[in-house]
């Protein structure tokens, strides 16, 4: 076993090997009660990279005792899928974990639900991707779905000693000393995942020469930092966790925490995702500060263009401070929601006749039909405003507009609005 990597090796055999995930495989809870009463039904466990999935689902194979196979959705055929059917036909259950689910086309889909209904397939999906936006329904129905999470620096540090005390499957039986903050440097270094942690500590182990003295060899905090590459990103560019903090970037400008907001910033920064920043800042300054701020947007598009030129890394500063302004600006959603409910109604139905007043009359016989009759041009009264109706008849009293007062800008317009309002309707 000493040919394959540190964390297939340290895979766990039972449940309780498991490192972290115990609200799914802890005592007495849902994947731990499965396996107890030998109840095991699909499912498809869904995360980061190096989180558990495949651990889970060697765990489960152990402490079940049923055999195990792996194969990838996006790259295994449906050829090796039969090779797995005709295994489970001849000797009983298997147990399936078909990574990258999400890429499964429609012949293996087609070939697999038969076998899952039977029972004699006992499928494990896993997959980085939501199930519930990139899974086909006739699978996800068909399983059980339940969401892994990044590990704690704790259980990366448990599971990394336990590799190193290892002397049948880990580093045991080397003689090997880690520094208290390399160990704590490793755990931190990989962002919850668990498999890069173990390699960076393999390669450690196994790259360091032992001390001419003592034999020793002596992971420090420098040797860490070497053996470990850029620390990985939720941020990164696929994935739903890119999705998650775009979500938490905006949700925290709009909440006012300059803090957070600069955190997300700078976690879509090192992705290098520079197009998804700029659009959603622009989003944002209309959406959430809007009215209340309007020239705060303006700016905002102009530090999005800056940085769009600049390119990254120096596009984080402009980028940073218009993130700050937003933050620190007062909000108002007024815009967007007048908007979405003028939108509803056209949606709905209600759209009603454009008054014949309105109605475009620079073609030859427009008058004839009524069109143009009548229209006032507001350029020629006091103060450019004339009485006239411009909604149809069947939404005449229709209100879209709420004006909030939070900033000066908008209070200004809220002013004028109410005041035009009352002039026309009365």
């Amino acid at each position: 076993m000493a040919q394959h990597p540190l964390a297939y090796r340290m895979r766990p055999r039972k449940l309780e090997e498991v490192v972290g995930q115990q609200a799914l495989v802890g005592p007495g809870k849902i994947i731990a009660r499965m396996v107890a009463a030998k109840l095991l039904s699909s499912m498809i466990l869904y995360g980061p990279p190096g989180t558990g999935k495949t651990s889970i689902a060697s765990a489960i194979a152990g402490s079940t005792k049923y055999a195990f196979r792996k194969l990838n959705a996006a790259t295994d055929t449906k050829k090796d899928l039969q090779v797995v059917a005709e295994e489970a036909k001849m000797s009983g259950t298997v147990i399936l974990l078909l990574d990258e689910i999400h890429r499964l086309d429609k012949t293996k889909q087609d070939f697999l639900l038969p076998h899952l209904e039977s029972g004699r397939i006992i499928l494990i999906g896993a997959t980085t991707e939501n199930p519930y936006i990139n899974i086909n329904p006739a699978i996800r129905s068909r399983t059980q779905i339940f969401e892994v999470h990044p590990l704690s620096l704790a259980d990366i540090q448990t599971a990394l000693q336990r590799a190193i005390d290892d002397e049948e499957r880990g580093l045991g039986k080397l003689p090997l000393v880690v520094d208290k903050d390399a160990l704590a440097f490793m755990a931190g270094a990989t962002n919850g995942d668990l498999r890069s942690a173990l390699n960076g500590l393999e390669l450690a182990a196994q790259s360091t020469p032992p001390d001419a003295e003592s034999g020793k060899i002596h992971v420090s905090l420098a040797v860490a930092e070497a053996c470990f590459q850029r620390k990985a990103l939720v941020g990164d560019k696929n994935g739903d966790a890119h999705y998650d903090v775009i979500s938490a970037f905006q949700k925290s400008i709009r909440g006012s925490d300059t803090d957070a907001a600069l955190h997300y910033l700078a976690q879509l920064v090192a992705a290098g995702d520079l197009p998804a920043i700029c659009r959603r800042l622009m989003v944002i300054a209309y959406e959430d500060i809007g009215l209340a701020n309007l020239p705060a947007a303006a700016r905002t598009v102009q530090a999005v263009q800056a940085a769009q030129q600049l390119g990254l890394p120096e596009g984080r500063i402009p980028l940073a401070d218009a993130v700050i302004e937003l933050c620190l600006s007062p909000k108002s959603n007024s815009g967007i929601a007048a908007v979405d409910a003028a939108l509803a109604d056209v949606l709905n139905g209600h759209n009603g006749a454009v008054p014949a007043h309105l109605k475009d009359a620079h073609y030859s016989g427009a008058k004839k039909l009524g069109h143009g009759n009548n229209y006032q041009f507001p350029h020629d009264f006091p103060g450019d405003w004339v009485k006239q109706q411009y909604l149809p008849d069947t939404l005449k009293h229709a209100e879209y507009y709420h004006p909030k007062t939070n900033g000066r800008f908008e209070s200004q317009l809220a002013e004028q609005y109410r005041k035009l309002r009352s002039a026309n309707q009365n």
